[in-house]
């Protein structure tokens, strides 16, 4: 099958939609299995048959349930949730914006993993595979918190620091910086953080 081109977007549940309606009919064993990689020019390419030696599994045909797909990482996101105080939904809510749950992502500028570390601010968090789960998303928790710390616990501001830095948020007098990627990613966190909560039956 040729491979599926996308430029770069995070849809979450239309993603995994339309995933499962192009390779759907591919539901036999070893066929169901979908993988991913973004090539130089930010184009994301989805094959049932990896070709390129940088496709990585993205979707196994036992993950094309949604819940399943989203809840992988519960135990790991529950245990940092409890560790430093901040809510288990809007630490999936990160993730999903962040990498759409996929540990081997890779941004343009270089951020890597579940939770988008930038290589200085891992190992500033003594993070050493950024590629693992835990490691990943313990230390990306422990960043959240740092900036919900230093933005007294406004969610929006916090993100927009995890997002574009706390300096660059203090230098636009404490509110979130006119960028559009940034502003993007705040309202995209707080609209998965209202579905997570739905799905897990809390309030935000």
């Amino acid at each position: 099958m040729a491979n599926l081109l996308l430029r770069p977007f995070r849809c979450g549940w239309l993603l995994l939609i339309l995933l499962t309606v192009l390779f759907g009919p591919l539901a036999k064993p070893g066929c169901a299995d979908i993988y991913r990689y973004v090539d130089e020019d930010g184009v994301i390419h989805f094959s049932n048959v990896p070709t390129h030696y940088r496709f990585r599994l993205y979707i196994s045909e036992t993950k094309l349930d949604y819940k399943t797909y989203f809840d992988r990482y519960d135990r790991i996101i529950t245990r940092a949730s409890r560790t430093h105080g901040v809510d288990s939904s809007l630490i999936k809510a990160v993730i999903r914006a962040e990498s759409d749950f996929d540990k081997y992502a890779v941004s343009n500028k270089g951020a890597q993993g579940l939770m988008q570390l930038m290589p200085e601010t891992a190992k500033e968090l003594a993070v050493k595979d950024s590629f693992d789960p835990h490691e990943n998303i313990t230390a990306g928790v422990r960043y959240l918190r740092r900036q919900l710390d230093n933005f007294d616990n406004n969610v929006a501001l916090a993100l927009a620091a995890y997002n574009a830095g706390e300096n660059t948020v203090r230098r636009y007098g404490r509110r979130i910086p006119p960028y559009k990627e940034t502003r993007t990613f705040v309202d995209r966190v707080l609209r998965y953080w209202d579905e997570f909560n739905v799905q897990h039956g809390k309030k935000r």
